[in-house]
């Protein structure tokens, strides 16, 4: 029996990006078919478990200019799609996605952002490919509504000499003669 491996996926009006996160893989095998019919098989760890992924993409895709990288943690796929058009969703079946399937939000820009930004995704090697050409764009903290001035912290993270979460010691023994009513 064939496990799934989590696969994150964003994209752009030509190209989709398929990020399979799979450390160690071994024995992988790809395949991408024009009609949008992507495979992956491949074994992970000590005890060699068969991994595998079989999906039918939102449509159509042009193979000889997709690409795929294999590096020790992931495997990356660009997946240039035959029309340069925004998909609604990955997959061809509408309704939820397979639960392995997530957005890749370190990648995923929204359709009236593209083309603000031309970096690449800092995770995407493709050897010999020239991405400044391609007009990718790139995520934008400031520009997805991120503020650093956000004042959700809890009272307890705001008092004076507070440590981080995670980071708590032990309080003082009280040295009052009232109970300590306060809860961890």
């Amino acid at each position: 029996m064939h496990r799934h491996p989590t696969v994150k996926w964003a994209q752009r009006t030509d190209r989709v990006y398929i990020t399979i996160d799979l450390p160690d893989a071994q024995d992988v095998k790809l395949k991408l078919e024009p009609e949008g019919k992507f495979f992956f098989s491949a074994i992970s760890g000590p005890d060699k478990i068969p991994y595998e992924v079989d999906i039918d993409l939102y449509d159509k895709v042009d193979v000889n200019e997709s690409k795929a990288s294999v590096g020790l943690r992931n495997i990356h796929y660009l997946v240039k799609k035959a029309e340069n058009k925004w998909w609604s969703r990955l997959l061809k079946q509408a309704g939820k996605p397979p639960v392995f399937l997530k957005v890749d939000w370190d990648k995923w820009i929204d359709e009236d952002e593209e083309g603000k930004d031309n970096k690449p995704p800092a995770d995407m090697d493709f050897g010999d490919l020239d991405f400044s050409k391609m007009n990718m764009g790139g995520f934008d903290a400031e520009a997805a509504g991120g503020d650093e001035n956000d004042e959700s912290d809890t009272e307890e993270e705001n008092e004076v000499g507070a440590t981080p979460a995670g980071n708590r010691e032990a309080p003082p023994p009280s040295t009052s003669s009232e109970p300590d009513t306060k809860t961890a």
